[in-house]
């Protein structure tokens, strides 16, 4: 196989919950993963050249990086080594969903490198190594190598599916001159993150247990609205308009700054789309784990 084309989708949390500050500096959380049809797409082709070369195409990351800091370039390169393959590759990256924007197009992007890159080179490997591999390259890594809806915990590496809900119409709002860095995020949930530790009940924790095995999947919640809406209000804004526009639910998507609608249909939430003419807007739907499964080519 001399060429791979491969979707790398993107993903929204319906529910993100930091629980608390750990040992090892970063935060306790449990979110629930939800892979959306928003997605790039990633081209693999075998190379007579030597190494790993990769071109950009569309959204380009918000600052400009060395071509090896990549994750896709970093994915590939650590299963060439893993497989001990000398032969080169070609990488070319179609972005269509926006960095920074907590929608895990990079996490995606390297998940699809991965599997697109097993695939090309017609070679195995253990699914528990393919985990250890994904964690390493990002924590939200992992779950792209299984999609659908997903459990999260400990920092989001650690993942467990769970019940597909029924196919939810998106709206996603992506802000363009709006960026919320996660390390700043995260610092401005760190009195919050500080009190939840020392609790020795979490009531939070019962909650999500509840809505993780729940069919209808309901209950927005990321608890990283209150921070973030506080310093961008404009994010806010955007919440309740979709509201205001026809949506069921919404919410921040990851540490912002899109936001996303859950809409009664395309029809609605293309309608709603119309009210946000400055900024990026994507009508998708939910994508389940099995039709993740035939879209990637993961095998069962």
């Amino acid at each position: 196989m001399s060429e791979v084309r491969i979707p790398a989708f993107a993903k929204i949390n319906l529910r993100l919950d930091v629980l608390g500050k750990r040992a090892d500096g970063f935060h306790e959380l449990r979110t629930i993963f939800q892979t959306i049809s928003l997605h790039d797409e990633l081209r693999l082709r075998a190379s007579r050249s030597d190494g790993v070369t990769l071109s950009i195409e569309g959204n380009q990351p918000l600052s400009a990086e060395p071509v090896e800091k990549n994750l896709v370039y970093r994915a590939v390169d650590a299963l060439r080594r893993e497989l001990r393959i000398r032969g080169g590759v070609e990488l070319r990256l179609k972005k269509t969903i926006p960095a920074g924007r907590g929608l895990g197009g990079g996490s995606s992007d390297a998940a699809a490198a991965l599997l697109g890159y097993l695939r090309l080179t017609r070679k195995k490997l253990a699914a528990a190594r393919l985990m250890e591999m994904a964690a390493f390259l990002g924590a939200d890594v992992p779950f792209f190598l299984l999609g659908g809806r997903a459990l999260g915990i400990n920092k989001g590496e650690e993942i467990y599916p769970l019940p597909d809900i029924p196919k939810l119409h998106v709206l996603v709002v992506s802000p363009k001159q709006i960026h919320v860095p996660t390390p700043d995020a995260y610092r401005w949930l760190k009195a919050k993150a500080l009190r939840l530790t020392k609790s020795a009940v979490n009531p939070k924790l019962w909650e999500f247990c509840a809505l993780c095995w729940s069919a209808e999947g309901s209950g927005l919640s990321n608890d990283f609205e209150a921070p973030v809406f506080r310093r961008h209000p404009r994010l806010d804004r955007i919440k309740r308009e979709l509201l205001q526009r026809g949506a069921a639910e919404a919410s921040l998507a990851g540490s912002g700054s899109a936001v996303f609608g859950i809409f009664p249909s395309p029809a609605k939430a293309r309608r709603a789309a119309v009210g946000f003419p400055h900024d990026q807007t994507f009508v998708c739907e939910t994508v389940s784990r099995d039709r993740y499964a035939r879209l990637m080519r993961i095998a069962g």
